[in-house]
C-alpha cells in the first residue's frame, strides 16, 4: 500500500493511527511518547505462557499479539505509527472499546500543515470534515481514499473528483506469495 501511495500521489510520508490492546502492560501517553512494540510483544508473549491462562484468555491474546506484530511489520515498511491505547467503556452491559484516534489523526495534520503540499486521507468518517475542509481551503491538494458505500456523504462531496473508492485497491495490491 505504501509504495502505491508513493507512486500514484507522490507520499513522502505516511502516517497510521490505530488503537493497540496493552493487556496490562504497563504504557501512559503521559509519561510515554511512543510505545516499544518489542517490549509489549515480549509482555504479550510471557503472558501467554503463564500456566493459569484460560482458553478464552489464549484466544483474545493470540489476536493482540498478532496485531502488534502487524504494527511492527507497518513499521518496518516505513509508516510512522501513532499508536493509541484501547480503552473499554459499558454501554448498556455492553463493553465498547476506543482508542480516540481521531483527534490524534486531526491534532497531526494540523501540527503538520506547513510543512506539506497536499495529503491523502484514507478515511471516509465524517468527523474529519472540519479539518479536511480546512486543509483544501488552505490551498492543500486533497485526495480522499475510503470505501465508497461506508464513507460519510459530506466526505465525497468534500473530495469531488478526489474522492476514489478504495475497494478496488484490494485487487490490485493483494499479496501473493512467490
Amino acid at each position: 500500500m505504501l509504495e502505491y501511495l508513493k507512486e500514484k500521489y507522490a507520499v513522502t510520508k505516511a502516517f497510521y493511527f490505530a488503537g493497540v490492546e496493552l493487556d496490562g502492560y504497563k504504557y501512559s501517553l503521559l509519561d510515554n511518547d511512543d510505545l516499544d512494540l518489542d517490549e509489549l510483544l515480549k509482555f504479550q508473549l510471557g503472558k501467554l505462557r503463564r500456566k493459569d491462562i484460560s482458553e478464552a484468555e489464549v484466544v483474545v491474546l493470540g489476536k493482540h499479539i498478532q496485531k502488534t506484530k502487524f504494527y511492527r511489520k507497518l513499521r518496518l515498511f516505513g509508516y510512522v505509527l501513532r499508536l493509541r491505547p484501547v480503552k473499554v467503556y459499558w454501554n448498556e452491559d455492553k463493553p465498547v472499546k476506543k482508542a480516540n484516534c481521531d483527534v490524534d489523526m486531526t491534532f497531526e495534520m494540523m501540527l503538520l500543515k506547513d510543512k506539506f503540499g497536499g495529503l491523502v486521507a484514507m478515511s471516509g468518517d465524517g468527523d474529519f470534515v472540519p479539518v479536511l475542509k480546512y486543509m483544501k481551503d488552505e490551498g492543500k491538494k486533497l485526495v480522499i481514499l475510503a470505501r465508497g458505500e461506508r464513507a460519510a456523504k459530506e466526505i465525497k462531496r468534500l473530495g469531488g473528483k478526489d474522492f476514489r473508492d478504495f475497494g478496488y485497491l484490494r485487487e490490485l495490491l493483494k499479496y501473493e506469495d512467490k
